[in-house]
C-alpha cells in the first residue's frame, strides 16, 4: 500500500515536465530565430539576379514580416549583405520590393529606411553613369524611392499607400494656404519622378514587339504597377488642391502651376493609354482612363465635373504558389503558445465523476459500500485512463512536429541544393575572375614597362629642355646686357650732348660777354673821350670865361663906376653857372667810377665761368674714355657669351645624335618598331631643317649678332636627326634581312656624319667651312630606302586608287543586295518547309537580318554622297581621281573599311543560311553582327575624317550609322530569343541515383568544368593574338595612320 501511495504522488507530476520542456522549445528567442531565418529566405529568393518578375508571394512574406516586428530592422539587415552595387538586375528588384513595403508595409518601415537615405543616393549617382540597361533605371527608381520617403517625413499624414479621405486630405494643409501650396509643388516633384521612371522603362523596351510576355519585359513592367497607383492618387490630389488654391489665390500667382500641372496630365494619360494596352497588365490591374481635357481650375464648378481615378486590382486566382506557404505560418502573430493540459488538477475535474459508465463500479450495481481496495483499483483505472489519453495526445502532437520537422528538412534540403548551385556557380566565377585577374596583372605589368620607359623618354627630353631654358635665360641675359649697355651709352651719348651743347651756350655766352665788354670798353672810352671833350670845353669855356672876367675887370674898372649893377648881375650868374658845372663834373666822376666797378666784376666771372667749363669738359672727355672701354670689354664678353651658347647647343645635339646611336645597340631597343611611312616622314623634316640651318650659319658668319635662329636649328636638327636614327633602327625590325642590314649601316652613316658636321660647328674657325651636303646625302638615302620598304598599296597610280574606291564601294553595294535577295529567299523556304516555333524563330532573325541589310544600303549609300561632297568641295584637288590619290592614306582606310562591310554582310547571309537550316550554330550570328557593327563604325569614321561637321550628307551618314547599330541589336536579340526557345534545358532528375553515382556524376561535372575554363582561356589567348596580328597585318598592308609612334 505503501508503494502504491507513492506511486500516486509520483504519476501526476511526470506529465508537467514534459509538457514544461516542449514549452521551452517553442520560446521567444526561437521563435525569433525562425522569423529572421524565414524572412532572409524570402528576401533572397524576392530579390536575385534573375531577369524575371518578383513573385508575389515573397514580396507579401515581406510585408507581413515588417507588420510582425513593427519595423523593417530585418529586411535592412538582409539587404545590406546584398551586392546591390554590382549587379543592376538584382537593385532593380530590391527597388522593387522595397517601393512595396513602402506603400503596404507598417509604418515604421519609412522612418528606419530614412538611415539608409545616404547609401540610397550614393548607389542612385553610382548607377547614374551607365547610359542604357538596368543601370539608368535603378538610378531613376532610387531618386523615386528617395523622394517618396522625403515625401512622408514631411508630410507624416500620408500613409504610404497614399490614400486618404477628403476630409483627411484639408487636416494635412491644416486650413493655410501657404501649406497646400507647398504641399502641391511636393506633389508635383513627386508626380514627376514617378513619369519619369514610367517614361524611363517604356523607352528601354522595344515596343514594337510583345516584350509583356517576356520574362526580361516583365521584370521591368512589373514596378510600374506600383507607380500606377501612386501616381492616380497624386493625380488626384493634385487637382483637388489646385482647385482649393484657385479659391483663394489669384489666376495670375498660380499660373506655374497650371502650366505644369498641364504637361504632367498630358503625360500621365499617354502613359495610362500605353499601359493599358500591354497583355501583362490587363490580367493584374485595371487602369483608369484620364479625361480627355483637362480640368479647368479657373471655373469653380469644374470641381463636381472631375471624376477620381480608381485603379482596380482584380482578386488573384488560385495559383500553385499560393498552396504552399510554409514560410509565412512562422509570421502569424502567436505570442500567446498553446497550454498543455493542467494535469496538476485532481482527476475528478479530468475525467468527471460519472460512475454509471464505469464499468469497475461494482459497488453502484450491487449497493455495497466500497472498501479500500476497490477505491483503490478503480483510482488506478482512472489513472492508466489518463496516461492513456495523454499518450495519445503527446502521439498526435509528435506526429504532428514530424510532419512539420520534415517539411522544414525538406525546406532545407532545397535551400542546400540552391547553396550548392550557387556555390559551384561562384567557384566558376572566382575561377573565371582570377583569370581575368592573371590578364590585369599582365597588363599592368606590361603597363608599368611602357609607363617606365616612357618616363625614361621624358625625363631625358625634360633634361634636354631644361638645358635649352638654361642655354636661352644665358643668352637672354647677355642680350639684355647688351640693351643695358645700349642703353648706357645713350644715356653718356646724350650726356655728352649736354656737355657739349652747354659748352657751346657757355662759349656763345663768353663771346657775347667778350663782345658785352668790349662795347662797355668802347661805350666807355666814348663816354671818357666826351666827358674829356666836355671837361676841355668846360676848361676853354672857363679860361675864355676868366679872360671876359679879366676883360670884364678891366672894363669894370674902366666902367666901374657906369654899368656897377650889371656887372654884379654877371657875375653872380657866372659864378652860378661855374657851380653847375663842378656839380655835374663830380657826377661824370661818380658814373665813370661805378662803370669802372661793374667791369671789373664781368671780367671775374668770365674768367671762373672759363675755368669751370674747361673743368667740366675734361670731366665729360673722361666719362666717355671710360664708356668706350667699358663698351668694348662688354662686346668682347657677348661675343664670347653667343659662342658659348653656340658651343653648348652644338654639344647638346652631339650628346642627342649619340644618345640616339647608342640606343641601336641596345638589346631593350630590339623591341620596338616603326613603319616606313613614319622613318620617311621623320627623314623628310630632317632635310628641311638641314636647309634650315646652312641659311642660319651663312647668316652668323655674315652678322655674327645675331645667333638665335642658329641655336634654335641646331638644337631642332640634333633632335629630328637622332629621331630619325631610332626610327631607322625601328624601321629595321621589321623588314628583311638585307634590307635591315642595309638600313642599319645607312643609319649609322648618318649618325658619323652627323657628330662630323657638330665637330665642324664646334670651331671658330672651321663654322665658315662647314659642309652639310654628306649629311643631306645620308638622309636622301635613307628616304629613298624608307621610300622602297612602304607598302604595295601605296604604289598605284592616281587613275587605279581611284577607280579601286569606286569598284569597292560598288561591290560592297552588290554584295549588300545580293544577301538581302539571298535572305528573302530564305525566308520564303522556311514559311514553305518549317512550322510552328521553329518557322516563328526563323521569320524573325531573318526579318532582323532584313532591316540589318536595308540599314547598311542606306549607309553605303550616305557614304557614296558624303565622299562625292568631300571632293567636290574642292580640298585641293582638281578631279576625284587626283584627290584620291593626293590623300592616299585616307582613301586605302575607306577601301579597307568597304571591303569588310560587303565581307561582313556575305559571311552574315551564310551564317543565317546555316541556323535556318538548323546547322550552323546562333553564336555565329551574333558574331557576324558584331563584325558588321564594327566594320560599319569603320566606314563611318574613315568617310567622317575628312568632312565638314556642318555638312548635311555627314548627319545622313551618323543617322544610318545609328540605324546600323540598332538593327545589329535586334538581329543579336532576335538570336538570343530564338534560342531561349528551340533550345531543350534538360530536367535534372537525380531520384533514383545512388550517393556513389550522384557523386561520380558530380566529379564528372567537375572535370569538364575545368576543361571547359581551361579551353576558354586558351581560346581568348588566341583571339587576341589574333586581333593583335590582324591589327598589325592591316596597318602594314594597307597603311592605317599617317604617323605611328613606333618607338615605344
Amino acid at each position: 500500500m505503501d508503494r502504491v501511495k507513492s506511486s500516486m504522488q509520483q504519476v501526476p507530476n511526470a506529465i508537467p515536465k514534459v509538457i514544461r520542456r516542449t514549452g521551452g522549445a517553442n520560446s521567444l528567442e526561437l521563435e525569433k530565430e525562425s522569423f529572421e531565418r524565414g524572412q532572409a529566405v524570402s528576401i533572397n529568393k524576392a530579390i536575385n539576379t534573375q531577369e524575371v518578375a518578383v513573385k508575389e508571394k515573397h514580396a507579401r512574406t515581406c510585408i507581413l514580416g515588417t507588420h510582425h516586428e513593427k519595423g523593417a530592422h530585418t529586411f535592412w539587415a538582409a539587404i545590406n549583405r546584398l551586392p546591390l552595387s554590382s549587379n543592376a538586375v538584382l537593385c532593380w528588384k530590391f527597388c522593387h520590393v522595397f517601393h512595396k513595403l513602402l506603400r503596404d508595409g507598417h509604418p515604421n518601415v519609412i522612418k528606419d529606411s530614412m538611415r539608409n537615405k545616404a547609401d540610397l543616393t550614393d548607389m542612385s549617382r553610382m548607377w547614374g553613369h551607365l547610359s542604357e540597361g538596368y543601370g539608368k533605371l535603378c538610378s531613376i527608381y532610387l531618386k523615386l524611392l528617395i523622394t517618396k520617403m522625403e515625401f512622408h517625413i514631411k508630410n507624416p499624414r500620408f500613409p504610404g499607400n497614399l490614400q486618404m479621405s477628403n476630409r483627411q486630405l484639408d487636416e494635412a494643409g491644416e486650413n493655410d494656404v501657404n501649406n497646400f501650396f507647398q504641399l502641391t509643388v511636393e506633389m508635383f516633384d513627386y508626380l514627376e519622378c514617378e513619369l519619369n521612371l514610367f517614361l524611363s522603362v517604356f523607352s528601354s523596351l522595344d515596343m514594337s514587339r510583345s516584350v509583356s510576355v517576356t520574362a526580361a519585359g516583365q521584370c521591368r513592367l512589373a514596378p510600374l504597377i506600383q507607380v500606377i497607383l501612386d501616381s492616380s492618387h497624386l493625380y488626384d490630389y493634385t487637382v483637388k488642391l489646385l482647385f482649393k488654391l484657385h479659391s483663394c489665390l489669384p489666376a495670375d500667382t498660380l499660373q506655374g502651376h497650371r502650366d505644369r500641372f498641364q504637361e504632367q496630365f498630358k503625360k500621365l494619360k499617354s502613359l495610362f493609354y500605353r499601359s493599358s494596352n500591354l497583355q501583362y497588365f490587363k490580367r493584374l490591374i485595371q487602369i483608369p482612363q484620364l479625361p480627355e481635357n483637362p480640368p479647368n481650375f479657373l471655373r469653380a464648378s469644374a470641381l463636381s465635373e472631375h471624376i477620381s481615378p480608381v485603379v482596380v486590382i482584380p482578386a488573384e486566382s488560385s495559383s500553385p504558389e499560393s498552396e504552399h506557404m510554409v514560410e509565412t505560418d512562422d509570421l502569424v502573430d502567436t505570442d500567446v503558445p498553446s497550454l498543455p493540459v493542467a494535469v496538476e488538477t485532481k482527476f475528478d475535474d479530468l475525467f468527471g465523476t460519472s460512475a454509471a459508465i464505469d464499468p469497475f463500479n461494482f459497488n453502484s450495481q450491487n449497493g455495497m459500500r466500497k472498501d479500500d481496495k476497490d477505491r483503490l483499483i478503480e483510482q488506478l483505472t482512472r489513472e492508466i485512463q489518463a496516461l492513456k489519453d495523454e499518450l495519445e495526445s503527446f502521439r498526435v502532437e509528435s506526429g504532428r512536429l514530424c510532419q512539420v520537422l520534415r517539411g522544414r528538412v525538406s525546406e532545407l534540403e532545397a535551400e542546400l541544393a540552391e547553396q550548392s548551385h550557387l556555390r559551384l556557380q561562384a567557384l566558376g566565377e572566382c575561377e573565371f575572375l582570377k583569370a581575368e585577374l592573371d590578364d590585369l596583372r599582365r597588363v599592368r605589368e606590361d603597363t608599368e614597362k611602357e609607363q617606365r620607359s616612357l618616363t625614361e623618354i621624358e625625363r631625358k627630353a625634360q633634361a634636354n629642355e631644361q638645358r635649352y631654358t638654361k642655354l636661352k635665360e644665358k643668352y637672354t641675359e647677355l642680350v639684355q646686357s647688351h640693351a643695358d649697355l645700349l642703353r648706357k651709352n645713350a644715356e653718356v651719348t646724350r650726356q655728352m650732348t649736354v656737355a657739349q651743347t652747354a659748352q657751346d651756350e657757355v662759349d656763345v655766352v663768353r663771346k657775347e660777354m667778350q663782345e658785352k665788354v668790349k662795347a662797355a670798353q668802347e661805350s666807355a672810352d666814348i663816354q671818357e673821350r666826351d666827358q674829356l671833350e666836355q671837361l676841355q670845353e668846360l676848361q676853354r669855356e672857363l679860361v675864355s670865361s676868366r679872360t671876359e672876367l679879366d676883360s670884364l675887370k678891366t672894363t669894370m674898372v674902366s666902367s666901374q663906376q657906369a654899368s656897377g649893377e650889371v656887372l654884379s648881375t654877371q657875375l653872380t650868374a657866372l659864378q652860378s653857372e661855374k657851380a653847375e658845372l663842378v656839380q655835374s663834373l663830380s657826377k661824370v666822376e661818380v658814373e665813370l667810377a661805378a662803370q669802372g666797378e661793374e667791369l671789373e666784376r664781368i671780367t671775374s666771372s668770365l674768367a671762373t665761368e672759363r675755368e669751370s667749363g674747361v673743368k667740366t669738359a675734361e670731366t665729360l672727355q673722361n666719362q666717355l674714355n671710360e664708356k668706350e672701354t667699358r663698351e668694348q670689354a662688354l662686346e668682347s664678353q657677348l661675343v664670347a657669351a653667343r659662342w658659348s651658347s653656340l658651343q653648348g647647343a652644338v654639344e647638346e645635339a652631339e650628346k642627342i645624335i649619340q644618345d640616339s646611336l647608342a640606343q641601336i645597340h641596345d638589346p631593350a631597343h630590339i623591341s620596338c618598331t616603326s613603319s616606313a611611312d613614319y622613318l620617311a616622314s621623320r627623314c623628310q623634316a630632317s632635310l628641311g631643317c638641314m636647309d634650315r640651318l646652312h641659311s642660319a650659319s651663312e647668316a652668323f658668319t655674315a652678322d655674327d649678332t645675331d645667333v638665335s635662329e642658329l641655336l634654335r636649328v641646331v638644337t631642332q636638327c640634333g633632335h629630328l636627326v637622332g629621331d630619325t636614327i631610332v626610327q631607322g633602327s625601328a624601321t629595321s625590325h621589321m623588314v628583311p634581312v638585307e634590307q635591315a642590314d642595309a638600313l642599319s649601316q645607312s643609319v649609322k652613316a648618318c649618325g658619323a656624319e652627323a657628330l662630323a658636321l657638330l665637330g665642324q660647328m664646334k670651331q671658330r674657325d672651321s663654322l665658315a667651312a662647314a659642309d652639310n651636303s654628306r649629311l643631306k646625302a645620308a638622309l636622301e638615302a635613307i628616304l629613298a630606302t624608307a621610300e622602297k620598304l612602304r607598302p604595295r598599296g601605296l604604289e598605284l597610280q592616281q587613275g587605279e586608287l581611284g577607280d579601286l574606291v569606286e569598284q569597292e564601294m560598288s561591290s560592297t553595294s552588290a554584295a549588300v543586295e545580293s544577301a538581302a535577295a539571298r535572305i528573302e529567299e530564305m525566308l520564303n523556304k522556311s514559311r514553305a518547309v518549317d512550322t510552328g516555333i521553329k518557322m516563328e524563330v526563323n521569320e524573325r532573325i531573318l526579318a532582323s537580318c532584313t532591316e540589318l541589310m536595308q540599314a547598311i544600303k542606306e549607309l553605303v549609300v550616305s557614304s557614296k554622297n558624303l565622299q562625292r561632297d568631300i571632293v567636290e568641295s574642292g580640298r585641293g584637288a582638281a578631279s576625284m581621281k587626283e584627290f584620291y590619290a593626293k590623300n592616299s592614306r585616307w582613301t586605302e582606310g575607306l577601301i579597307s573599311a568597304s571591303k569588310a562591310v560587303g565581307w561582313g554582310a556575305t559571311v552574315m547571309v551564310d551564317a543565317a543560311d546555316l541556323v535556318v537550316q538548323g546547322k550552323g550554330k546562333f553564336e555565329e550570328l551574333m558574331v557576324c553582327s558584331h563584325e558588321i557593327a564594327a566594320s560599319t563604325a569603320q566606314l563611318v569614321a574613315a568617310s567622317k575624317v575628312k568632312a565638314d561637321k556642318d555638312s548635311t550628307n555627314l548627319h545622313r551618314l551618323q543617322h544610318a550609322s545609328r540605324g546600323v547599330t540598332q538593327a545589329t541589336a535586334a538581329v543579336v536579340a532576335s538570336t538570343k530569343s530564338g534560342k531561349s526557345q528551340i533550345e531543350e534545358k534538360d530536367t535534372m532528375d537525380f531520384s533514383s541515383m545512388t550517393l556513389t553515382q550522384i557523386k561520380r556524376q558530380e566529379m564528372d561535372a567537375q572535370v569538364l568544368v575545368l576543361e571547359l575554363e581551361t579551353r576558354l582561356q586558351k581560346e581568348r589567348e588566341r583571339l587576341g593574338e589574333l586581333r593583335k596580328k590582324h591589327y598589325e597585318l592591316a596597318g602594314v598592308a594597307e597603311g592605317w595612320g599617317e604617323v605611328e609612334e613606333g618607338t615605344g
